[in-house]
């Protein structure tokens, strides 16, 4: 009975106030997001194009990632997350004039500056915000909440972009943002005042030693090289395939812009429902049996969809990846946040971000060359072979420190050469 009036408390007042921004935020990101290879085709962009598009906003990230984790270490979490946010509204801006499909990389440039600076944040923040004991069930709480954008975001941007156009759309998911935006400052400037009130310098040196850090925990063959692996070949296979979805359901699928809309929102209702019980049971059994059960029930969502022949048959698709994603991302976070000294954490988030950059930078432009030449299922189909032989390495690698013990990645010989008086204390996605 005291276990269950203590779930409610597992979020602290401020993580509350921290979700509400990152789910108004996002939920603008998710109006667009998904229907953006559409938005480009409105635009004259044929396929290479779009394929070329995506990888070149793969560069971005590249060295951003890693910046804004190691910003985030130093000036703290919610400092970067409010720098972010400014670059975020700019961005909307430069979305809603873009007159061609070229001029589009200037708004999804800054928006590239907005994921690298708060993406790594949010998983440090919610990891300094709660015990390890039950920190995959703070994950999965906080990713629940943020479920909301994945129902709401798609389905409305969908209707909007349908029955007013792209311009308009822009236009709202704009306000949304800038909403989040003003409670993120805000929530900056207070911390400025308490638990951030003594940043670190920025410097050279200091960027040199977290990132040699990190280098030593990335190579050292243990948890986290496995992780860094795995969630590169991941990347890869979903970006080679995913970012072409839309203009596959549009084409192949017979499906209007609404109806791509509506799978995301049965995405997210599917992922909602259980992200709490994957997060439960990662606590209660091991984080890497969440993680191969999220593999391989994406497997079989990518089976599902290559066989669709109608909406509801690429519905229960989206209901299977929703499921796979809940089972997998508080167990990654959790891991993650297990795997590396405390001031690290947005530096290892931003490192393993930007895998998605080293690794998958040409993905999007093989995915569309692939769609050209082979056949427009071929990218899904290396995806889903991907997806099934990750789940090797994950059951046989991911081994995690017995509770209580501390976690083997983190070589106390390394931490001395970040440790400072005044440190702080890591695909659905949460980058705006």
């Amino acid at each position: 009975m005291s276990e269950t009036r203590r779930k409610p408390f597992l979020l602290t007042p401020q993580l509350q106030l921290f979700m509400l921004a990152m789910t108004l935020a996002n939920i603008g990101g998710n109006m667009y997001g998904p229907l953006l290879p559409l938005y480009l085709k409105s635009l004259d962009a044929n396929v290479v194009q779009i394929g070329l598009f995506f990888t070149l906003l793969q560069i971005f990230p590249l060295i951003l990632q890693i910046i804004g984790g190691w910003i985030s270490d130093n000036l703290g979490r919610l400092r970067s997350i409010a720098m972010g946010s400014v670059a975020g509204v700019l961005s909307y801006v430069a979305l809603i004039l873009a007159p061609t499909w070229q001029w589009l990389l200037l708004g999804e440039g800054l928006n590239a500056v907005t994921r690298s600076l708060i993406g790594p944040s949010y998983g440090a923040f919610i990891a300094e915000q709660s015990a390890e004991e039950h920190r995959s069930r703070v994950f999965a709480i906080t990713d629940t909440l943020f479920t909301v954008v994945t129902i709401v975001g798609p389905p409305l941007g969908g209707w909007l972009a349908d029955t007013y156009g792209f311009k308009l759309m822009l236009i709202v998911a704009g306000c949304f943002y800038l909403v989040a935006a003003v409670i993120r400052v805000r929530m900056a400037r207070h911390a400025s005042r308490g638990a951030e009130a003594h940043p670190r310098a920025l410097s050279v040196a200091g960027l040199k030693s977290n990132l040699g850090a990190m280098a030593a925990l990335l190579t050292a063959g243990g948890l986290l090289t496995w992780i860094f692996l795995t969630d590169g070949v991941r990347d890869v296979a979903f970006s080679m395939s995913f970012q072409l979805m839309p203009l596959y359901l549009e084409d192949f699928g017979s499906l209007s812009i609404q109806q791509i809309g509506w799978l995301q929102s049965i995405f997210g209702i599917s992922n909602m429902a259980m992200t709490i019980p994957a997060g439960t049971l990662a606590d209660k059994t091991s984080e890497r049996l969440a993680i191969a059960a999220g593999f391989a029930i994406q497997f079989v969502a990518l089976l599902v969809f290559l066989y669709a022949g109608s909406f509801w048959g690429f519905a229960a698709s989206w209901a299977l990846f929703g499921i796979g994603v809940a089972m997998m991302a508080p167990a990654y976070q959790a891991l993650i946040s297990k795997a590396v000294p405390d001031n690290l954490r947005g530096t290892a988030f931003g490192v393993l971000r930007s895998s998605l950059g080293v690794f998958s930078l040409p993905a999007p432009a093989i995915g569309a060359q692939l769609w050209e030449r082979v056949s427009p299922r071929f990218p899904f189909q290396i995806t889903a072979g991907a997806v099934l032989l990750s789940v090797i390495p994950v059951w046989l690698k991911f081994k995690t420190p017995g509770r209580g013990s501390p976690p083997p990645a983190e070589d106390k010989s390394q931490e001395s050469q970040v440790t400072d008086p005044d440190s702080d204390s890591v695909l659905i996605t949460h980058d705006s």
